[in-house]
């Protein structure tokens, strides 16, 4: 009986720092998942109050005829993910060309605390913008092209510069999330 004590002992004593080995990579994995897990939820929360925004930011130029007050009123209810000083926000009004050539980009206003510029187009003369033709989706395109002549559709666009607050970025390499998000609405 002894005999089997001390070789239990002597199994014990050899397996002592086996656990503390394991529970070493167990806890590095477990900070890995965790941080994801922060940062990827942080992202996603972003994308759907930028989805909000620009939803907003479209429908309120299409009921008002100020589009830099839309602007500033977007960049004022994004605090929650602070457009102020990591965002840009660009609306612009797409008009049905009365001569029948497609749209035209009749309007815009912008505000932006980062380098960023519309996908849509911008006014002729601003910029390095020579012409004043809009890029619309096919589906946008089609809205407008039942419209009467000189019907307009508003688009809003966010830009936001993503921060991560964990260190996922440095342990799992750049390309695990985005830098910049880009979120649009049309109306």
């Amino acid at each position: 009986m002894k005999t089997k004590m001390k070789k239990m002992k002597k199994i014990n004593r050899e397996e002592s720092g086996q656990a503390l080995v394991e529970l070493a990579f167990a806890l590095v994995l477990l900070c890995v998942f965790v941080s994801g897990i922060i940062d990827f939820g942080r992202a996603i929360y972003d994308v759907e109050v930028m989805k909000n925004l620009v939803g907003e930011g479209s429908s309120m130029a299409s009921r008002t005829t100020t589009l830099p007050m839309t602007v500033t009123t977007l960049v004022n209810d994004g605090a929650d993910i602070n457009l102020g000083t990591q965002g840009c926000v660009i609306v612009t009004s797409v008009t049905n060309n009365p001569s029948g050539s497609g749209q035209v980009v009749t309007g815009q206003a912008s505000q932006c605390a980062i380098a960023a510029s519309s996908k849509v187009g911008c006014l002729k003369g601003q910029g390095s913008c020579g012409s004043s033709s809009a890029i619309l989706p096919p589906a946008a395109v089609n809205a407008l092209a039942t419209e009467p002549t000189g019907s307009s559709i508003y688009v809003t666009e966010i830009y936001y510069t993503y921060n991560t607050v964990t260190p996922i970025v440095g342990l799992l390499g750049t390309s695990v999330l985005p830098s910049q998000l880009y979120s649009v609405a049309y109306y």
